[in-house]
């Protein structure tokens, strides 16, 4: 063969070489309910580890919290005696006493640092993860979201509120009482960390807790329902409610790969009830439902997922967490890259 054959045949060598070479496997894609399994220090005992922690530091921040005031009703008796209508009506809602609602809030708000302190000091780096796949919470989504949240159930109180009109009963707003304005500044104030903070301890904290053991997402999002019904005292069909609230929160969450939407879907919620609550078109301490409620709820909030959950991937948001690629030393010296997934 000529020396201008062999160069022409080189290359076509190399080519084949090339061609022959597999094609590296694409990295693997972690859901938002087997985040926990990204932290550094991942083992399937460390988040309960993180939940009792957590539940330590929670009771000495409530302690540090409620014993001055404890203090403070038992010096002034006009305090002790309205801790005591609290503690026997356990009616949190009320205009003539706005503090209530700060009764009702403040504990719940006060669950998100000792969860965040917890699972930092138990799993070390990537406490964001418990927010999203971003490792943060990604607060131009949760913006868009709480938009179409608001649009979705301002649409479902409306035709509520109708439907109660046209059956006679009395829904006319009462802008009269001289708290009122207290109660809406407080709601707005207070009500979207309420919410926030029971999405991070049911949705965040439980639904990662049991990811970590199951892979399949059904586990996760069904398996911490019972305990958020069990928080909230309500009859057969608020309970129901309840429930739906939660299935559909945490499916959004595994659907978008974060809390945004679901944390949207609560404040708005809670916001709307408490506000229309604040000038007597709702009663906002009630405790019991009808069918026919639960079918208005359960319809609200299937049309804000379905509607959240399509937007999101309009807007191209991340669902996923790619897993970590470690770089090892093959059998002939050279390297491959290998998915680092505990699976």
């Amino acid at each position: 063969m000529s020396s201008t054959e062999d160069d022409i045949a080189a290359p076509a060598s190399m080519t084949a070489s090339v061609s022959a070479a597999p094609t590296p496997a694409p990295a693997a894609q972690i859901a938002f309910h087997r985040l926990a399994r990204l932290r550094p220090r991942y083992r399937w005992w460390r988040m309960l580890l993180t939940g009792l922690l957590a539940v330590v530091f929670y009771v000495a921040l409530l302690l540090i919290v409620m014993v001055p005031v404890g203090v403070a009703s038992v010096l002034v008796p006009e305090w002790g005696t309205e801790l005591q209508t609290l503690l026997v009506t356990m009616e949190y809602f009320d205009l003539d006493r706005p503090w209530l609602l700060v009764a009702l809030v403040l504990p719940l708000i006060l669950m998100i640092p000792p969860l965040l302190l917890a699972s930092r000091i138990v799993e070390g780096r990537g406490v964001g993860l418990l927010s999203s796949v971003a490792g943060r919470l990604r607060l131009g989504w949760l913006g868009k979201s709480l938009l179409l949240a608001l649009a979705v159930f301002a649409v479902y109180f409306a035709v509520s509120l109708g439907i109660s009109a046209a059956t006679g009963s009395d829904i006319a707003p009462d802008f009269a009482h001289p708290n009122l304005w207290i109660m809406v500044l407080l709601v707005l104030l207070l009500i979207p960390f309420q919410a926030a903070a029971e999405e991070y301890v049911f949705r965040g904290y439980l639904m990662q807790l049991v990811g970590g053991w199951l892979r399949h997402p059904a586990f996760a999002i069904l398996l911490p329902v019972p305990l958020f019904v069990l928080g909230h005292g309500y009859d057969v069909w608020g309970a129901a409610s309840v429930g739906v609230f939660a299935i559909v929160a945490a499916w959004l969450c595994w659907r978008t790969g974060g809390l945004e939407a679901a944390i949207s879907l609560h404040i708005v919620n809670n916001v709307l009830i408490f506000l229309f609550g604040s000038v007597g078109m709702v009663d906002a301490n009630a405790t019991s439902g009808t069918p026919i409620d639960l079918l208005g709820s359960t319809v609200a909030m299937v049309v804000y997922a379905l509607l959240a959950d399509r937007w999101a991937r309009r807007l191209g948001v991340v669902r996923t967490a790619p897993a970590p690629i470690a770089a090892s030393g093959g059998a002939n010296g050279t390297h491959r890259l290998d998915v680092v997934f505990h699976g």
